[in-house]
């Protein structure tokens, strides 16, 4: 019997192949197309050919000259930096943060701005992305996504936003108005969600495909990654960490009034303030209640033994949230992250370890971020990226 010929297998084959080259040349930098041949397994014509198929599209361009023996210089290629450019946004109460990167992963323009004084979220996103893209010499035409971290949640099916705890202008119908306005693709996902898409790809989760990340800042968020995905949940509030009904907080009946749920009333920068001030830290009122939370951690840090007191009380509150969380996923790493998380460093990622070990049957390593810098941010540009290199690696061949 004649084995039974797949149509369009040549076709897929070199579409698996101009993938590979592409994927390699971001990797490993400018390449000859002999060396693309050598990594590919593929045969020096079928290299040459498939260079030339991407040089064709204007995905690859020759960017020099590599010496041999005898014989002219080899050409080296890399992937063009400006056939595609996507910009990533994070989304904050008091300012909102766009960076562009092309489709390299470099990011080649940035700006920030101020929401206190306006209540036109389309307007603000819409300046930011221009702005942010112009900076970075990109035409609005080239960015080929744009992905918003925003707090709250947003619905898996529709990825509108149906809940933002501190943006009340941010609502449902604000993702069509986006992207009508900026006639491009445009993407919501939740921030501490998009931290931790930062976290796995260059953080302290890198290589561990299941991990839960506790972002402690002015809010507490979760974000939960199973099997290298995040897990949103039915509705998008997988992670909701702050209305776990905890002991020692008051439970509100009716979330949907925007009070200030249990667990955030234990562990939230108002609660941490609270706590550093009975422990004797000062506490400065006018800064913001995420950053003041985190100085006062982090000066509990520095005082040593004088700070431990302060420390396994903001352990003990954290770690019912985090016990709650490991029990039911069993996850092999917590990762501390936000300001609070940051500034409390090895000192409070080992006692909340210690406690959870304590309370639970499960052991998880609790450790701090890996990410000081913009996580949220990070995260929105690799998603972005991960999106639009499928889009345009993946139709290399018409």
């Amino acid at each position: 019997m004649s084995a039974t010929r797949l149509p369009g297998t040549p076709r897929l084959l070199r579409a698996l192949n101009d993938r590979a080259a592409l994927e390699l040349l971001l990797e490993r930098g400018p390449l000859t197309r002999a060396r693309i041949g050598e990594l590919t397994g593929l045969s020096k014509v079928t290299a040459s050919q498939l260079v030339e198929r991407l040089e064709e599209r204007g995905l690859v361009a020759r960017v020099g000259e590599q010496a041999g023996g005898r014989g002219p210089n080899a050409q080296l290629y890399a992937v063009r930096p400006g056939s595609a450019y996507v910009v990533g946004v994070d989304v904050g109460a008091e300012r909102v943060v766009a960076a562009c990167a092309d489709i390299t992963g470099a990011v080649t323009g940035r700006v920030e701005q101020s929401t206190r004084d306006t209540d036109d979220p389309v307007g603000v996103v819409h300046n930011a992305v221009v702005q942010a893209a112009g900076s970075a010499g990109a035409e609005l035409s080239t960015v080929r996504r744009v992905v918003l971290g925003t707090p709250g949640l947003v619905d898996p099916q529709t990825g509108d936003i149906t809940f933002a705890f501190n943006l009340p202008r941010w609502h449902s119908g604000l993702l069509a108005a986006l992207r009508e306005d900026l006639d491009t693709p445009v993407v919501f996902e939740n921030d501490v969600n998009l931290a931790a898409v930062a976290e796995a790809q260059s953080g302290a989760a890198r290589g561990t495909a299941d991990f839960v990340l506790v972002w402690v800042d002015a809010g507490v968020g979760l974000a939960i990654m199973l099997g290298g995905r995040l897990h949103h949940g039915s509705s998008g509030a997988a992670g909701e960490i702050g209305y776990l009904p905890v002991p020692g907080a008051p439970i509100p009946r009716d979330a949907a009034k925007r009070a200030k749920p249990a667990f955030q009333q234990l562990v939230g920068a108002d609660a941490v303030r609270a706590v550093a001030a009975d422990h004797g830290f000062a506490v400065a009122m006018s800064a913001e209640p995420g950053v003041a939370a985190a100085e006062a951690v982090r000066a509990a840090v520095a005082a040593g033994a004088a700070g431990e007191p302060m420390l396994d009380e903001l352990a003990r509150r954290l770690a019912l949230g985090v016990a709650s969380t490991c029990v039911v996923l069993d996850p092999p790493l917590v990762v501390l992250a936000g300001a609070i998380g940051q500034a409390g460093g090895a000192a409070l990622a080992d006692r909340v370890q210690h406690e959870v070990a304590a309370i639970t049957l499960v052991r998880p390593r609790v450790v701090t971020t890996g990410l000081p810098e913009e996580p949220i941010l990070r995260g929105a540009l690799r998603t972005a990226l991960d999106a639009v290199r499928d889009e345009v690696f993946g139709s290399t061949v018409g």
